[in-house]
C-alpha cells in the first residue's frame, strides 16, 4: 500500500525542504504517519510505503530528494533497499533503526546511507538533520573559486557540474561522497578533522558517531581506485583526518 501526502496550502514556499519530495519506508503506520505529518508540515510532497520491494519501485517513479528508511522491515530489509536505491538514485538517505549496536548503523552506512537515527527519536530532529543536508553549504571559497574544475593526476572534478571524471570516466558518487570530495579539493593542502568535514557536510548542528566520515571516505576511496595506504587522492593524516592527494 502506498499512502501519498502531498503539502497543503500551509506549507511555506520559502522554506528550505518546500517543493522536494520525500519517501517515508516504514512498517510502523503510526510512525510512518507521525514522520510524513512532519515533513509535510515543511512542504514536502511525501509519499510513505511500508513494504521494501514497494519502497524501490515507488522510488523509480517519484524520484525522491530524501528517502527515510527503517532498518527493520520484513521482507526486504532496509539494507537491501539502500542497496538497490543506489543502483538508480543519488537521494539522501537516513536510516532508522531500534539496534543501538554500532555494527548495524555501519552496515546501512556501508551502503549508502547518508544519516541515521536510533528509535525513539524526535521528528523534529529528523526533519532538522534533513533541512541541513539539504542546505549543505557550497565548498570553501568564493564563487569562482567553487565552480572552478579541479584536477589532481587523473582525477578531475567539476565542483559545480557536480561531475568527476577519472581517467577520461565518469565516475559516479552519491551526493555526500560529491562533497566530501569537494570540500576536501577546494582546500587541497589543508588537513581536515572529521569534524570539519561533518561540519561542511552534514552541517554544524550535526551529531552523532563522527566516524560516519570513514565510512563514506572509505566508499569514495573504492570508487576511485584509491587505497588508504596509497592514498593517491584521499589521503589520511594520522592524528588528524583527511586531506586530498595530488592524484600521483
Amino acid at each position: 500500500m502506498v499512502d501519498h501526502v502531498t503539502a497543503g496550502p500551509r506549507a511555506d514556499p520559502a522554506r528550505p525542504g518546500s517543493g522536494l519530495r520525500a519517501l517515508v519506508v516504514e512498517d510502523e503506520p503510526e510512525l510512518a504517519g507521525l514522520v510524513a505529518s512532519y515533513l509535510q508540515r515543511d512542504g514536502f510532497e511525501v509519499a510513505v510505503v511500508h513494504d521494501g520491494q514497494q519502497a524501490v519501485d515507488l522510488a523509480r517513479e517519484v524520484d525522491p530528494d530524501v528517502v527515510v528508511l527503517d532498518l527493520g522491515l520484513p521482507g526486504l530489509d532496509g539494507v537491501e533497499v539502500c542497496r538497490r536505491l543506489r543502483t538508480f538514485s543519488d537521494a539522501y538517505v537516513v536510516m532508522l533503526t531500534a539496534r543501538t549496536d554500532e555494527v548495524d548503523t555501519l552496515i546501512g552506512l556501508s551502503v549508502g546511507a547518508d544519516d541515521y537515527l536510533t528509535k525513539p527519536f524526535s521528528p523534529r530532529e529528523l526533519v532538522a538533520r534533513i533541512q541541513a543536508m539539504l542546505r549543505r553549504p557550497r565548498p570553501i571559497g568564493s564563487d569562482r573559486e567553487a565552480d572552478a574544475a579541479r584536477v589532481f593526476g587523473e582525477l578531475a572534478i567539476d565542483v559545480a557540474g557536480r561531475d568527476v571524471w577519472l581517467e577520461g570516466r565518469t565516475i559516479a558518487l552519491t551526493r555526500t561522497e560529491f562533497d566530501l570530495l569537494a570540500t576536501l579539493a577546494q582546500r587541497p593542502g589543508m588537513a581536515f578533522s572529521r569534524r570539519q568535514l561533518i561540519d561542511a557536510v552534514w552541517g554544524p548542528n550535526w551529531v552523532g558517531d563522527e566516524h560516519l566520515v570513514d565510512v563514506h571516505v572509505g566508499h569514495l576511496r573504492h570508487k576511485l581506485g584509491d587505497s588508504a595506504t596509497e592514498g593517491r587522492y584521499v589521503r589520511t593524516v594520522r592524528g588528524v583526518g583527511y586531506r586530498m592527494g595530488r592524484g600521483t
